[in-house]
């Protein structure tokens, strides 16, 4: 997959848009369309090529789970929610939300990228798809540990708090499916390091929290995990937390 600008299937239904390595999801069920974060503003070009290629329009994506607040998960949200969907988030992150560039990480992110140069190059990327520009979006804070989003598929929402207070990830258990958000990922943006593991101190807010939440996805059992950052997991959530434990916090 071209990861600077493209969308996939990455399992029946499951289309990926991925830009700049940030990836959003949409979900194409019998209720409807659901879309998994809402990735950065040059997402909008291949998010409507996707719904071209599905016979559809931005008006037809019924909800837009957001998996936290974070600017380059919010991305077009707004532009969604004013097309009719709703925008749905944890309670905890809703203000972040609204203003997606209002936290601070455990670890100040300029002198952070200056020592891992190898994450200056993938971060230039997603400023240059408008991560300095993003507008917050006014999501509901109905997202609950433990029970079904109000969303088409109804997916599971698994509070997943560390990398934000809020983070939430989300899994189909039917299919076997965990979007596990910015909880675990496959690519650290800030390291440009490949491989499961949590974000870096650069965007997290605490990192212990972020260690002791991989527990709450192993729970899931879940084949196929599709993260925030890089490309899907396809060896179970079990296999992926031990590396990410095991690479612990950085």
């Amino acid at each position: 997959m071209n990861r600077t600008r493209s969308f996939t299937e990455v399992a029946p239904g499951f289309f990926c848009v991925s830009v700049a390595e940030v990836n959003c999801y949409l979900i194409k069920t019998v209720d409807g369309l659901t879309l998994v974060d809402a990735g950065l503003p040059g997402s909008r070009r291949p998010l409507h090529a996707l719904l071209e290629h599905l016979g559809a329009r931005e008006s037809d994506i019924d909800a837009v789970i957001l998996t936290h607040g974070h600017f380059d998960h919010v991305g077009v949200a707004s532009s969604i929610r004013a097309h009719g969907a709703t925008v749905l988030v944890h309670s905890a992150d809703a203000r972040l939300a609204r203003h997606p560039y209002s936290y601070r990480p455990a670890s100040p992110r300029v002198p952070y990228l200056l020592s891992h140069p190898r994450g200056i190059p993938v971060i230039a990327r997603m400023a240059a798809h408008g991560a300095l520009g993003v507008r917050g979006v006014d999501a509901l804070g109905r997202i609950h540990h433990g029970q079904p989003v109000d969303a088409p598929g109804a997916p599971t929402a698994l509070w997943t708090p560390g990398h934000t207070a809020g983070h939430c990830a989300v899994f189909f258990e039917e299919q076997g499916i965990l979007l596990s958000g910015d909880a675990l990922v496959t690519l650290d943006p800030y390291t440009g390091e490949a491989g499961p593991q949590i974000i870096a101190r650069a965007a997290t807010a605490d990192t212990a929290r972020a260690l002791a939440s991989l527990d709450t996805l192993a729970e899931t059992s879940a084949q196929l995990v599709l993260p925030g950052h890089g490309g899907p997991w396809r060896d179970g959530i079990a296999a992926a937390v031990a590396e990410a434990a095991r690479r612990g916090a950085h």
